[in-house]
């Protein structure tokens, strides 16, 4: 018997509908006509153990406990899935052949790898592991997909690199956890101060966005505009550039604060000839964007629609596994495999029939163009988000799903679209010894940016000073009728919503501070992972440490305190940027297990030291307040939350060992 686990039930049904029949439904499993069998996980299974399971004296938090680190890892049953863990146990020891259908990702590859290793199989019927990755549950592609299994060994990496991240987190998250809340304690702040190599980091870029916002003075600056005329009566305007000479009349971006400068500049150009020293006009062609991986869907949500990132990883997985309208959504990548190319036209025709605001963009669409997403060097385990040829036939996807279904479909047509053409003309110019930029961009052919017309209120930028320029050459000379100053503030950066903090997250170098580092990352960065960056953003508000304030995300005063009483390193994304190039060089077989867990333990060890060395002044005098729960707890689980076991207790607190 061929025995097939999937992540998911979900999985597991879209497996077994394109297997023999007929089918026979068992408790957790479904056997297909042929003999096989196919069963699933429901989610994890499995969970790290709680420090108290390696010694019970670790029930009661003291810093002379920390840190706490595993000489042999466990793993133990989540009390939620034990049934269902009882199935795969039984169906295992009947299996010859076992198929690997876990998520194609990295954490997917490690859930059902561990469940393997927890159910001890050993012997050829380990070694013959096939690994099945599927990224789109209709029929077609999955059948294609069993018919391509590899190896399972082939994805030992992917799994070491999800082993040596989770134990990683385990040890952070639990040490640095305890450290933090137990200094809270003796400056009198009662609640659980969780850590995490992610979630903390993103509180930081939060906390010292805020505390930027607050400190910052408006301060006046100027522009110089010259009023420019050919011998033609053509008339258009130029920008000033100040020279080496006016640095010290400009802040560090280059704007010009002194008034009497630009004053001076405005009058000595008065009446004066401008003689073209440059001129060009250069037609360019700009490719349609890539389709989506998961953050930039998440980005594109927010800013249309103002959809927290949760929202639209929950709306995009039930269009992935309810209504089977998109291909797998926690996807890393923006391309898509060259074989995929052959289904655009079944995949056109669903897309008209299943949006109807892209309807006629689905008959104006040139199939025989084909962009630079498919591109089968750029895709491993999974390839970009896009439409499924599925027709919506069942259910009734909510507002939320049709939204993220547009955004996604609108992405896909792009690929048939041409090129947007167009021409970026400059004219450069000396007036009086100044120098002055005219410049101007004119549409040739939309191409594909017909399908996104401009939103009301999108930020265009610097403001356009002409809708077209003269033609003249080098050497030719105007008349500048006359100077002008535009008196501007200087603006405070915005607070963080949804889209910026994501894109913050995927685009974390500009943010990291080791400038070698921050060069390393310029094309690989990401603070977490695809799948985890919604959950962790929604963490920081069930902590208490994040409130929204309508579409803006601003810090509380726990979260700034807490900000305030870890050593810096723990506060930027310095350190799980490098974390993430280590277990990204792992998972590629350019690194190894040991080689990242040794001098994390080193650190991790001097972060504790570091810790409990000064008292944590920023959160005296503030009051732990317990975000509000969603629903009240079952009076069958005798489970309790994080900031509930803090409650009434002489010793601190126990939490779990997942803060990410």
């Amino acid at each position: 018997m061929k025995l097939y686990i999937a992540e998911k039930p979900s999985l597991g049904r879209a497996i077994a509908d394109v297997l023999p029949k007929p089918h026979r439904k068992a408790d957790g499993c479904i056997y297909v006509g042929n003999g096989d069998c196919v069963s699933w996980c429901v989610g994890h299974l499995l969970e790290q153990a709680e420090p108290d399971a390696y010694d019970p004296q670790f029930k009661r938090w003291r810093l002379e406990h920390l840190p706490i680190v595993p000489e042999q890892w466990q793993l133990q049953p989540k009390a939620c899935t034990r049934k269902q863990l009882a199935v795969l146990r039984k169906l295992v020891k009947e299996a010859d052949q076992l198929i690997h259908a876990g998520d194609p990702d990295r954490e997917g590859q490690l859930l059902v790898d561990q469940v393997i290793d927890y159910l001890k199989v050993r012997g050829s019927k380990r070694d013959t592991i096939q690994r099945c990755l599927i990224n789109d549950l209709n029929p077609a592609a999955v059948t294609r997909a069993l018919g391509q299994l590899r190896d399972n060994k082939d994805f030992a990496p992917l799994s070491t690199s999800a082993l040596a991240r989770t134990r990683a987190d385990w040890l952070y998250g639990i040490n640095m956890t305890r450290a933090t809340t137990l200094m809270g304690q003796k400056v009198g702040y009662q609640g659980v101060l969780s850590v995490g190599r992610v979630q903390t980091p993103v509180l930081g870029l939060v906390v010292r966005r805020d505390e930027e916002i607050e400190a910052f003075v408006p301060k006046p600056f100027y522009q110089v505009i010259a009023h420019l005329v050919t011998d033609q009566g053509e008339h258009f305007k130029a920008r000033w550039q100040p020279s080496e000479a006016c640095l010290p009349y400009q802040d560090d971006e280059g704007r010009v604060l002194s008034k009497a400068l630009a004053e001076k500049v405005r009058s000595r150009i008065h009446q004066q000839p401008a003689t073209v020293t440059a001129s060009s006009c250069k037609p360019k062609k700009q490719p349609p964007p890539l389709p989506y991986n998961l953050s930039a869907l998440q980005i594109d949500a927010a800013r249309r629609f103002s959809m927290s990132a949760k929202q639209v990883l929950d709306a995009a997985q039930t269009l992935y596994e309810r209504h089977k309208l998109i291909t797998y959504p926690r996807s890393d990548s923006r391309h898509l495999p060259s074989g995929h190319f052959a289904d655009r036209h079944s995949v056109i025709d669903a897309v008209a029939a299943n949006c109807r605001a892209l309807e006629e963009a689905s008959k104006n669409v040139d199939p025989s163009l084909k962009s630079g997403a498919w591109n089968d060097s750029k895709v491993d385990a999974h390839h970009a988000i896009i439409p499924t040829a599925r027709k919506m036939d069942t259910g009734n996807p909510s507002q939320a799903e049709r939204n993220v279904y547009e955004l996604v479909a609108r992405q896909y047509l792009a690929q048939f679209y041409p090129a947007h053409e167009y021409t970026d003309s400059q004219i450069d110019l000396e007036i009086a010894r100044s120098r002055f930029i005219a410049k101007d961009r004119v549409t040739v052919k939309p191409g594909w940016k017909v399908l996104f017309p401009a939103r009301p209120g999108a930020d265009k930028g610097e403001s356009v000073l002409n809708t077209s320029l003269p033609t003249l050459e080098k050497g030719e000379t105007c008349l500048c009728e006359k100077g002008e100053v535009l008196e501007k503030q200087t603006t405070p950066p915005k607070p963080f919503d949804d889209a910026s903090l994501l894109a913050a997250m995927t685009g974390i170098a500009r943010y990291v501070q080791d400038p070698e580092l921050r060069r390393v990352l310029k094309d690989t960065d990401g603070l977490g992972t695809e799948a985890t960056r919604a959950g962790i953003i929604e963490l920081l508000f069930t902590r208490g440490f994040l409130v929204r304030n309508r579409k803006q995300i601003r810090s509380t005063p726990a979260g700034r305190g807490l900000i305030h009483s870890l050593p810096e390193i723990a506060t930027t994304p310095d350190m799980t940027a490098h974390w993430e190039q280590q277990l990204d060089a792992i998972s590629q077989r350019q690194g190894s297990y040991k080689g990242f867990m040794e001098p994390l333990l080193v650190s991790l060890r001097e972060l504790i030291v570091q810790s409990q060395s000064v008292l944590p002044e920023g959160l005296k005098n503030i009051e732990h307040t317990r975000p509000a729960r969603r629903r009240r707890p079952s009076s069958k689980s005798p489970k309790k939350t994080e900031t509930n076991r803090g409650r009434k207790r002489k010793t601190a607190p126990r939490t779990r060992g997942k803060p990410a």
